[in-house]
């Protein structure tokens, strides 16, 4: 007697895929928002888990810039799909992963994207509008959820709306504007809206009243603390490309120290070697 072996451990992988991304939902929470220090490579992404996050998220800024491509859907698919597998295989927590804009031309596109951050074993996705109609971007969604649909896994897309981040449209109109997407997107499929540029406590308030969903905010430098957002109704908050900067900075200010000075304090708060060894060595 024969058995078709391939077709269970699919069913299998599906069926926990599926049960990490309905753990990864539930932690979208005001009471303690999700705080993702978003990685960009299997290093980053390990010494993000070794802190204790409860999840790893991937920027999408800082994996074209590692893979040598600039950030705007300039980075290939498979390239970036092959990114979301070695962050997954690295760590055990669930990861969810930028797509940017979907790493497609059409709607088609977008869901064999989808299809492949699934079988990559990543269990969300963000997924940006930027200056895509909204009409456009509605479809875009709608496809990626009947890709996840497909695949037997309830998939976090977390739709983010550019209003802010961009200034599209007159500023005593963007409010409405930004709840009016959101709503359209949650309609399309989506389970959180990412809202990115904007920090004021009350336009945060009202986005998170106003939004029948997870809310995702955009932290920086001059941000209001974890704790505080949470209070407004933050469900989860990321530092988005801004770690892959700050250690890019680093490296900038290594070399010219280096150069200039002939010095080397820029140094001194290193990692140790055998701490991030130990790290990779699972």
């Amino acid at each position: 007697m024969t058995t078709n072996v391939a077709p269970a451990a699919k069913a299998s992988a599906a069926k926990a895929t599926a049960a990490k991304a309905t753990a990864f939902a539930a932690l979208h929470t005001p009471t303690t928002p999700l705080a993702l220090a978003n990685a960009w490579d299997v290093a980053s992404a390990r010494i993000v888990e070794a802190t204790g996050a409860p999840a790893v998220a991937t920027t999408s800024a800082g994996v074209a810039w590692s893979l040598g491509s600039p950030d705007g859907d300039a980075l290939a698919r498979d390239r970036a799909l092959d990114l979301v597998a070695r962050v997954v295989s690295a760590v055990s927590v669930p990861v969810t992963a930028d797509i940017e804009g979907g790493f497609g031309a059409d709607p088609a596109a977008v869901g064999e994207t989808v299809t492949g951050v699934i079988a990559a074993g990543a269990v969300g996705i963000n997924i940006e509008d930027g200056h895509r109609d909204p009409a456009e971007q509605i479809e875009r969604l709608a496809a990626a959820r009947a890709a996840a649909d497909a695949a037997g896994v309830p998939l976090y897309i977390n739709a983010r709306v550019d209003t802010y981040l961009r200034g599209f449209g007159e500023s005593a109109t963007r409010l409405d504007d930004t709840l009016a997407r959101a709503s359209a997107y949650l309609r399309a499929g989506a389970t959180g809206i990412f809202v990115p540029g904007v920090l004021d406590p009350g336009t945060v308030a009202e986005l998170a009243k106003g939004i029948d969903a997870p809310l995702n905010v955009l932290l920086g430098p001059d941000a209001p603390t974890v704790a505080a957002l949470g209070a407004l109704g933050v469900s989860r908050v990321s530092l988005g490309s801004w770690v892959a900067e700050a250690a890019y900075a680093l490296v900038r200010r290594a070399a010219e120290e280096l150069i200039t000075d002939g010095t080397y304090g820029a140094l001194a708060h290193s990692l140790p070697y055998s701490e991030l060894n130990s790290l990779l060595k699972g």
